[in-house]
């Protein structure tokens, strides 16, 4: 297919370069050039110098980028020059009513939009073993289905425009309470003065298993806050599903608890420590 790809931060210049070993043509956009610059010189393909100029004739259009003004943005350019009929993806978590309102304008410029929003962080992307939750039109997804393989492991239409945005918010919903969880256990098992590794070993095969013990379970203990998604981005995500709920009525107190305390990581100068960083709050001394 020719594709553009928009956006090549931690997760997007991997992304592109997956679609390019596929043997899709792909020309990419940065806001800062030097990196679509690095991404040609690792790659190959092409940049453009504009969203309009990487866009021109594309029949795919692919977003990661940072929020819903940022996709605003770059749908406005994109329309009118990709190829009649095209297909955009945005990568981007946003609010499921941005991704409703791109699928309008998609529809009525005679193109389509699908929000797909991924799971899996930075190591995901670069493995090519992504989980992506996509809302929109049946037709189009098949069309763009097989293409994305290129970098997913996991891949689900959840339903029309929003629905990947929404499921991507069930995401968020769920790591941030475990995250918490594994924080607290960890904290508990210092302070009754047990090993932490044999710990990690007697409960993680267990009812109390989960990704987020068994990879973050030794950098937490380390002080290590290094890998992966930023509190800073999380607390976007965040902010969007308790706002999403405040409109559909879901109670979400333990997130909003969560939010609270990625708030005071923030105020710790962790804005991009990553998720796992809830524990140096419990560790902070108390005054």
């Amino acid at each position: 297919m020719k594709t553009a790809f928009v956006g090549l931060g931690v997760m997007g210049f991997p992304m592109a370069g997956h679609l390019k070993a596929a043997g899709h043509e792909v020309t990419v956009f940065n806001r800062s050039p030097e990196k679509a610059e690095r991404w040609v010189l690792a790659h190959g393909g092409a940049s453009g110098a504009t969203i309009a100029e990487a866009v021109a004739g594309a029949e795919l259009v692919v977003l990661c980028v940072g929020n819903d003004d940022d996709v605003r943005g770059v749908v406005a350019q994109a329309l009118p020059a990709m190829a009649p009929g095209g297909v955009i993806v945005d990568h981007t978590t946003t609010s499921a009513v941005v991704a409703r309102e791109m699928d309008e304008a998609a529809r009525a410029a005679g193109r389509w939009f699908l929000d797909a929003p991924v799971s899996g962080g930075q190591a995901g992307a670069e493995n090519g073993q992504l989980t992506i939750m996509v809302g929109g039109d049946p037709a189009a997804y098949a069309r763009v289905e097989p293409v994305l393989q290129a970098y997913a492991k996991a891949i689900r239409l959840m339903g029309p425009a929003g629905s990947g945005q929404l499921t991507k918010m069930c995401n968020q919903i769920a790591i941030a309470g475990v995250v918490q969880g594994v924080a607290e256990a960890l904290h508990f098992a210092k302070r009754a003065g047990l090993p932490t590794d044999d710990v990690l070993a007697a409960i993680s095969k267990g009812a109390a298993q989960s990704w987020q013990m068994e990879n973050r379970w030794g950098t937490m203990s380390e002080g290590k806050f290094d890998f992966g998604f930023a509190v800073d981005w999380m607390r976007k995500d965040l902010g969007i599903a308790l706002a999403e709920a405040g409109r559909n009525g879901a109670h979400l107190d333990v997130t909003a608890l969560v939010d609270g305390y990625y708030a005071e990581i923030q105020a710790m100068g962790g804005n991009r420590w990553d998720t796992s960083s809830l524990v140096a709050r419990l560790e902070k001394p108390k005054v």
